[in-house]
């Protein structure tokens, strides 16, 4: 009777079950943990990811079943489409339209650092994926994590955990992906090239811009509306100056909040049954093909521009035509100052860099409008 009890506890116990896999996903959560504290790889993100990891990967533990703890968070949070909705909310809040309404020839060069989207989206279709795997893929391109969540919720919610943790790594690793590729395609001298100051930015401008920038796209683009329409009352928020509350509070506790929810609803999607296949490791090739072609169309496109164009543009802002806000553009601003010591690119770069951010969810929209 004794033995039969004792065994009987023991199965209870996560020993009894646990396997390789959940080790081996162990050590991936302690990867993400070791990224986000030692190299300070998007901590806000890849620490409570890779804490999630670690811990939906211990046998029997009711944190995904039914009615559980994580499994909450995503069931609300993820399939409900209410975190990556509500985190645009606070981009919104955060984030300044003077460069694109000063200079708007930056728009394009945001739209031309999508091309990585459908180079990897075409990619995805050769290596076997099918074509709503391809295009939650593809949109891992445009380095916006968010609207890569958005999207992959509703067209291929299995690969969650790999998508995400593909495009928040390439958004952490700008500064070490972006660089060779900007060497190789731009001169010294090209670098070098000094942009006019922006003109000024009137109050009116700044609250008529979300307005229309909201009927504009929600009308070319219904399916991207949850997004833009969060993104811009955000921005409304911020340039209104009427509801200091209401934007402290989307820039801060309501986007830290979400963020937490966020972190652990992707990690819980990384359980060793599901994720250790070889699907992953494709998606993540793909990531960053698709990142490095974004990079690539938005350089090509700017210096296309310049053939056409009085006042050049330092094809260094193309580069942040990917909306990994705001790192991309920082690196622009790096490169130029290593060209020239005297050169101030980094608000002509964040233009492109907030137009990427548009760019990544029209583009999502569009495939959500192909393929639901």
């Amino acid at each position: 009777m004794a033995e039969f009890s004792v065994s009987t506890i023991l199965l209870k116990t996560g020993f009894v079950h646990l396997t390789i896999g959940h080790v081996i996903m162990w050590l991936i959560g302690g990867i993400f943990i070791y990224l986000a504290i030692a190299r300070d790889f998007e901590p806000l993100l890849l620490l409570p990811i890779g804490f999630s990891v670690f811990a939906v990967n211990f046998p029997l533990a009711p944190l995904l079943g039914e009615g559980e703890l994580i499994r909450i968070f995503y069931h609300y949070g993820l399939e409900w489409d209410i975190i990556p909705c509500v985190i645009f909310l606070g981009i919104g809040a955060l984030t300044d339209f003077s460069p694109v309404i000063a200079n708007p020839k930056t728009l394009l060069l945001g739209a031309g650092a999508q091309f990585g989207v459908y180079v990897a989206f075409f990619g995805a279709l050769l290596f076997g994926f099918n074509i709503e795997e391809a295009a939650s893929i593809g949109i891992i391109g445009g380095a916006d994590g968010p609207t890569c969540i958005y999207l992959t919720t509703k067209l291929a919610p299995h690969l969650i955990g790999a998508n995400a943790i593909a495009a928040y790594s390439y958004m952490a690793m700008v500064p070490l992906i972006q660089p060779p590729i900007i060497k190789l395609l731009t001169t010294e001298k090209e670098r070098a090239i000094r942009m006019k100051q922006l003109r000024p930015v009137s109050k009116i401008e700044r609250i008529l811009f979300p307005l229309i920038g909201t009927m504009v796209i929600v009308l070319i683009v219904p399916a991207a509306a949850p997004l833009m329409v969060m993104f811009f009352i955000g921005n409304l928020f911020r340039e209104s100056r009427v509801v200091e509350r209401l934007l402290k509070t989307a820039q801060n506790e309501l986007l830290n909040i979400v963020t937490i929810f966020l972190g652990l609803a992707v990690g819980s999607t990384m359980v060793a049954e599901h994720f250790l296949k070889p699907q992953p490791i494709f998606i993540f090739i793909l990531g960053l093909v698709a990142f490095s072609f974004s990079t690539v169309g938005g350089i090509l496109l700017a210096k296309l521009m310049n053939l056409f164009l009085k006042e050049k543009i330092n094809p260094l802002i193309g580069s942040a035509g990917v909306s990994a806000v705001p790192m991309a553009a920082r690196v622009a601003q790096k490169m130029g100052q290593e060209a020239d010591p005297k050169n101030f690119l980094l608000m002509h770069a964040m233009g492109p860099n907030i137009a990427g951010v548009i760019g990544t969810a029209i583009a999502a929209g569009m495939f959500l409008a192909m393929l639901k």
